[in-house]
C-alpha cells in the first residue's frame, strides 16, 4: 500500500491522515528522514481496524498501530490530548477521540520543530507554533508550558541540540531548569535512552553542555559533572579542566568512530579525575583505579550495556600506560589483552590517538603485530618442552618475534 492509498482510505472513512514528527522536520532541514510516522483524525479505533485489519497494535497508554506503507513498517497513532495528573512519565490522563484535532495533538509535543504535520492528500503544512521557522533559524524551542509535564523533554531538547547543531532558546533553557526535581526521580533507563541517542550524534558534547546550561548535568550525569573544575597540568592539557578535555575528546572520537560503545569509553576514559582530592590537583595520581570505581558506581545507578562497560573499563585501565610502554614484554601483554577485549584494536587506537595526538609505533602497527604473535602456539614448542613450561615458551617466543619485528621496522 502506498502512502497515497493509505491517506485515501482514511479520507473515505471520514478522517484525515497526516505525516508528523521527524519526517516533516527533516524535510525543512533538507535531509532524508529515516522513518515516517503518521497521525489520523476524525475516525475512531474500530473504524481504523476495519480499514486495516492486518495492522499490528502496540502501546499501553494509547493505541499505536504498525501499518505497512510504501514497503516499510510505519507507526500510525490517533490524535490525542493529555493532562498531567500526577508525577512521573506515567502520570498523564490521555484522551484520543475522533473529535481531537491535529492542532490539539501538536500542542502536546515537546519542541516546535517536532510539532508540525502535513496533510497527506492536500500537502498542506499545519504549523501552529512556528516549527518551520525554528528549523530554518536552527532553534530548539518548547511548544508550550506543558513542556515541563514530562521532565525527560529537557534531555530531549539537549539531545536535539546535539543531533541537529541547533541552539536552545533561553526561555526553553529556563523551562528545562524547572524539570530538575522530577527528573531526579525518573527511571534511569529513560535517561540512558537519551544518552545513547546523544552519543550517536556528530558532537555529543553539545548534549552535556546543554544539560550543564540548564543546571541538570549533576542530576542526570553526576560523574561527568564532577569533572568540572578538576584542573590538569597545562603542559599536557592546555584546554583546561578534565571536563573540557573529556568533552573535546568525545567529539574528536565521534568524528572518526561511529560506535556508541567507543564514544562512551572515550567519555569515561578520565572519569576517575572527578574524584581527585583538591589538595592533589593539578595531578591525578591513580585516577585509573578510581575511574573503575566510578564506572561501577554509574553502572549500579544506570543499566549500561555489557560491551559499553567492558570497553570503558579497558580504556580507563590502559589509556595512560599504553602510550608510555617501552618494555617489550609489557607491550606484548597489552596487545594480547587488547586482542581479547570487546573493544577492537582500531577502536582503542582511535581513543588513544585523540587523547595523545598520536600513537606510539607499536600501536600504529598493532593489528600487524598481533597477527604475528598469534601465529605462535603450543604446537610450535620444541618437543622437549612440556607442561607449564609450554606457556612460558609461548610468551618468550612472542616477545622475541615482537622484538624482531620492531628491529626490522627500525632498520628499514
Amino acid at each position: 500500500m502506498t502512502e497515497l492509498e493509505f491517506a485515501k482510505k482514511i479520507h473515505d472513512a471520514g478522517g484525515t491522515a497526516y505525516l508528523v514528527g521527524g519526517a516533516v522536520r527533516d524535510k525543512f532541514r533538507g535531509v532524508e528522514a529515516h522513518d515516517r510516522d503518521y497521525c489520523v483524525t476524525g475516525i475512531d479505533e474500530k473504524t481504523f481496524v476495519d480499514i486495516f485489519p492486518d495492522a499490528e497494535k502496540f502501546g499501553k497508554s494509547f493505541p499505536v498501530y504498525s501499518v505497512d506503507i510504501d514497503e516499510a513498517h510505519c507507526e500510525v497513532a490517533f490524535a490525542r490530548t493529555e493532562r498531567k495528573v500526577s508525577a512521573g512519565y506515567r502520570g498523564f490522563e490521555i484522551l484520543f477521540a475522533p473529535t481531537v484535532t491535529i492542532e490539539q495533538d501538536l500542542y502536546r509535543r515537546d519542541t516546535t520543530i517536532n510539532a508540525m504535520a502535513v496533510d497527506l492528500l492536500t500537502g498542506k503544512l499545519v504549523d501552529p507554533f512556528g516549527g518551520r521557522e525554528d528549523v530554518l533559524d536552527k532553534k530548539i524551542r518548547a511548544v508550550s508550558e506543558h513542556f515541563t509535564d514530562d521532565p525527560v523533554r529537557a534531555l530531549r531538547a539537549a539531545r536535539q541540540a546535539a543531533q541537529f547543531g541547533f541552539d536552545i532558546c533561553a526561555d526553553t533553557v529556563d523551562a528545562m531548569k524547572l524539570c530538575g526535581d522530577e527528573l531526579a526521580r525518573e527511571p534511569t533507563e529513560r535517561i540512558f535512552d537519551e544518552l545513547a541517542t546523544a552519543l550517536k550524534t556528530d558532537r555529543p558534547s553539545i548534549f552535556f553542555r546543554s544539560l550543564e546550561r540548564a543546571d541538570l548535568l549533576a542530576i542526570t550525569f553526576p560523574e561527568i559533572a564532577d569533572l568540572r573544575g578538576k584542573i590538569q597540568p597545562t603542559a599536557f592539557h592546555p584546554e583546561g579542566d578534565a571536563y573540557e578535555h573529556t568533552l573535546n575528546l568525545v567529539d574528536e572520537v565521534a568524528a572518526v568512530n561511529p560506535k556508541p560503545s567507543v564514544r562512551f569509553a572515550a567519555l569515561m576514559h578520565d572519569i576517575g579525575k572527578g574524584t581527585t582530592p583538591p589538595e592533589m590537583l593539578p595531578h591525578h595520581y591513580k585516577h585509573e583505579t578510581r575511574g573503575l570505581d566510578v564506572l561501577k558506581q554509574m553502572s549500579r545507578r544506570m543499566t549500561l550495556p555489557g560491551d559499553w562497560k567492558k570497553a570503558a573499563a579497558f580504556v580507563i585501565r590502559e589509556h595512560m600506560r599504553a602510550p608510555q610502554l617501552k618494555h617489550a614484554g609489557k607491550i606484548v601483554d597489552l596487545l594480547l589483552n587488547l586482542h581479547a577485549q570487546k573493544i577492537s584494536v582500531a577502536d582503542f587506537c582511535d581513543i588513544i590517538n585523540a587523547d595523545n595526538h598520536g600513537l606510539p609505533p607499536y600501536l600504529a602497527r598493532a593489528e600487524e603485530i598481533i597477527a604475528e604473535l598469534m601465529k605462535v602456539s603450543g604446537r610450535n614448542a620444541p618437543p622437549e618442552i612440556t607442561g607449564k613450561d609450554v606457556g612460558n615458551w609461548i610468551r618468550a617466543e612472542r616477545i622475541r618475534r615482537f622484538v624482531t619485528l620492531k628491529n626490522l621496522r627500525e632498520e628499514a
